[in-house]
């Protein structure tokens, strides 16, 4: 699988890093224009851009509904994003209690590369994000083959059971099914957050707070819920949410079936209140919007 390779710094003052998303500056700003695949990677004015880690999905510290900001668990939120900040050289990490924002590091900028061939509908770089020596000259394309992905943050976090693995259709098949059984093994050893997952046991909502707070799940249907949940004025009932996200016709590939559908085929409601995936998160490959 060919990638870009930039080299540059990773800086997160002034920004809400997470377990799956951080700030990086190109060594040289022109590397972002050699980005493919139809859209332009979004920028400030200093040059950087932030970062979707591929193929992991960590709990949400930030996500915004109709009704304002909310969070998955912060134990395994937290501890995704200072999992993240360590492994890119980050020490003394400083944040603002009332947002999360990073108001002092040490030190105040790390270098690394990214591996990265588009950007998402929201202008973030997706990328593989890496410390120490690029594997190739930076602003080219290398092959990236499964040992290249094993150096990096986003396989790191799957290994210690601190993201959920979250695939689309360009990741290749063999990177894919590297990073699929990092996060097994992850699940099987139960580490990091695994031993509290309910994303295919059940999750049960029994109060206002039951996702921020009580239930570990894998983010895609946390993010969806809570936006059901925003739109139901207060009522928890989960009677509807199938239809929802019907309406939100998120289309996926189920591995093991060889079968395209969307997300509401493998989402069971019981009871009105509890929720579950039908399948194990590296089981699906979502198409990106």
């Amino acid at each position: 699988m060919a990638m870009l390779v930039i080299e540059g710094t990773f800086r997160i003052v002034g920004a809400r890093p997470d377990g799956d998303s951080v700030r990086f500056y190109p060594n040289n700003l022109d590397d972002w224009d050699k980005v493919e695949g139809g859209r332009k990677v979004r920028r400030n004015k200093s040059g950087g851009a932030q970062l979707r880690l591929d193929g992991i999905d960590a709990l949400e510290t930030h996500f915004r509904t109709e009704d304002g900001e909310t969070h998955q668990p912060p134990r395994f939120a937290d501890a995704a994003s200072a999992e993240l900040l360590d492994f890119l050289g980050f020490t003394d990490v400083v944040r603002r209690e009332k947002d999360g924002t990073v108001t002092a590091s040490e030190p105040l900028q790390a270098p690394g590369y990214i591996l990265t061939r588009t950007a998402d509908v929201y202008g973030r770089c997706v990328a593989f994000a890496g410390k120490g020596e690029a594997p190739g000259k930076s602003g080219t394309r290398v092959h990236v083959d499964v040992p290249m992905v094993q150096r990096t943050v986003n396989y790191h976090q799957l290994a210690r059971g601190l993201a959920y693995p979250t695939f689309y259709l360009k990741l290749f098949p063999d990177l894919r099914a590297t990073m699929a059984e990092a996060a097994r093994a992850a699940r099987d050893g139960q580490l990091g957050l695994w031993p509290k997952d309910v994303t295919q046991s059940g999750g049960k909502i029994v109060r206002e707070r039951s996702l921020a707070e009580d239930l570990v799940i894998m983010p895609k249907l946390f993010r969806r819920l809570a936006d059901y949940l925003a739109l139901n004025d207060g009522d928890l009932s989960l009677g509807g949410f199938l239809d929802f996200l019907d309406q939100k016709d998120d289309r996926l590939f189920v591995l093991s079936t060889g079968h395209w559908t969307s997300f509401d085929t493998i989402v069971e409601v019981i009871d009105d209140d509890t929720v579950r995936l039908t399948v194990p998160p590296e089981d699906i490959i979502f198409e990106e919007k």
